[in-house]
């Protein structure tokens, strides 16, 4: 996949080409690009926003340096999306429709937001990542390409890893250990390393009911909704975790 980020501060990206989404650029499975709109500018001293019309605080990206950008970077016919507060909230769905696209154009706003006539000619979607406002769409453009790039293929160890996760497979993810069995006088449950695995899945499924029961109700009663069929054993932790029949 190829993600073309057009933004005022190139550098901030420097941490999504390092961990696993450096190596799957060193595999080749993604190619992210970076845009510096400043360079479009014509101005002399490459200024690339102005007060906007009609008043109101702060500062609007010029239309031109960012079309230039956008040409530059043949965005043409390509999903183009604008990272913004008033966009529609980022979630699986989402990301997993971005992670089929072969090419992403992704424009980072600044300041006060960009001339609207740069998100009608180039029919730009706009996304957010939570009901906040940022300084810029560098961060949220960060989050979007980590999700979508944990969606593609051989980006992470194992196939099924992405949709294990907490939240996309319905439930919070249990707690996880590692060495030592003991530390600061808190051992591992036993149950994980009795070498049970139906138990270890039970005990996992438990966990996961106990933390989004808690956390995310919300969640939880979307999880109960869907159909779904459960073994014996999990009815049985379902009605005590629900204290109901299931």
């Amino acid at each position: 996949m190829k993600i073309d980020i057009l933004t005022l501060f190139p550098e901030m990206f420097t941490a999504v080409k390092s961990s696993i989404l450096g190596k799957a650029e060193e595999k080749g499975i993604l190619d992210i690009r970076l845009t510096n709109i400043r360079d479009y500018s014509t101005d002399k001293h490459n200024k690339a926003d102005d007060y906007p019309f009609g008043g109101g605080a702060g500062m609007v990206l010029l239309a031109d340096p960012v079309f230039r950008a956008m040409e530059a970077v043949k965005a043409e016919g390509k999903r183009a999306i604008y990272m913004s507060p008033r966009g529609k909230i980022l979630n699986k769905e989402t990301i997993q429709q971005l992670a089929a696209e072969e090419e992403l154009v992704i424009l980072c706003g600044h300041y006060e937001g960009v001339d609207q006539r740069i998100l009608d000619y180039w029919n730009m979607e706009e996304i957010s990542i939570g009901d906040y406002v940022l300084t810029g769409g560098e961060l949220p453009a960060m989050v979007l390409i980590d999700s979508v790039a944990r969606m593609l293929p051989e980006v992470l160890s194992s196939s099924h890893a992405a949709l294990d996760e907490s939240v996309y497979s319905g439930l919070l993810e249990y707690p996880q250990y590692t060495k030592p069995r003991e530390y600061q006088g808190m051992p591992v449950p036993e149950v994980l390393v009795s070498g049970n695995h139906k138990l270890i899945d039970l005990w996992k499924f438990e966990q996961s009911l106990i933390l989004t029961k808690e956390r995310r109700p919300d969640l939880l009663d979307a999880f109960l909704k869907k159909e779904r069929s459960f073994s014996k054993d999990q009815k049985k932790i379902l009605n005590k975790i629900l204290e109901t029949d299931f």
